[in-house]
């Protein structure tokens, strides 16, 4: 399924610094251009993703934070940090009540996150990282039904955090993807986004692999370039 629409705010919900950027910027890049209020959780600081010699966890944190914040900045969108450990995220009750806060205060009409099933990404090579599903799970334990119910979290109802029906979830790096979004204009734009984080790529530039995945994407519905989802629709616009 194919088509076009830009929701008014959106959140992105992701473990480390560059998830998304290497997946779903185009997305949110796509959707900023359009008027869309688009804004990151970051949920770890990626601060043990380094082989360097003499680094230290506080002073990655503090590196792949302004990464971040600089490859939101070329996609138009703004950044939340909630400062976990990189490496042993569990999708704990307390991140849960973190997110539905989140949920509730921004009101997104759609949340994207990743697969919290994915072990094994296709191709045979890779483990998927625990971080990725526990950020996953996380998400969308919030989103269904905790960020809804009123009865739920009454401290954060008496402080005038009301709840929130999120209208769709886009699920990214599943093998069941229902949905494409188009994202040829804004190609260019995730590659930009993704350079930031010189501290993990190192010299290598992303254009190609990130163009020859996207193309092939978009080869299954007709676009040049696109990124794909599982689409969960709660609540149709308008309903």
């Amino acid at each position: 399924m194919t088509q076009t629409y830009i929701p008014q705010r959106a959140l992105f919900i992701y473990a480390h610094p560059d998830d998304i950027e290497f997946g779903v910027a185009g997305t949110a890049a796509l959707w900023t251009k359009n008027g869309a209020k688009v804004t990151y959780v970051v949920i770890t600081d990626g601060n043990v993703g380094s082989h360097e010699a003499g680094m230290t966890a506080e002073k990655l944190a503090q590196t792949r934070r302004a990464e971040q914040m600089a490859a939101a900045k070329v996609a138009g969108a703004t950044c939340i940090f909630l400062g976990y450990h990189d490496g042993m995220l569990q999708p704990t009750m307390e991140l849960r009540k973190q997110l539905v806060r989140l949920i509730r205060e921004h009101k997104p009409n759609v949340v994207v996150c990743g697969d919290p099933t994915m072990y094994f990404p296709p191709g045979g090579t890779r483990i998927n990282h625990p971080d990725h599903r526990a950020a996953a799970q996380a998400a969308i334990d919030a989103v269904f039904p905790a960020a809804e119910m009123p009865l739920l979290y009454p401290d954060l109802d008496a402080d005038g955090i009301k709840a929130h029906k999120v209208n769709y979830v886009y699920v990214s790096y599943g093998r069941d993807a229902n949905f494409y979004v188009d994202i040829t204009e804004t190609i260019d734009t995730k590659i930009e986004a993704l350079r930031q984080h010189a501290s993990q790529l190192g010299d290598w530039d992303p254009e190609d692999r990130l163009k020859e995945w996207s193309a092939r994407t978009g080869q299954k519905v007709g676009f040049k370039y696109a990124e794909a989802f599982q689409r969960i629709v709660l609540k149709e616009i308008g309903d």
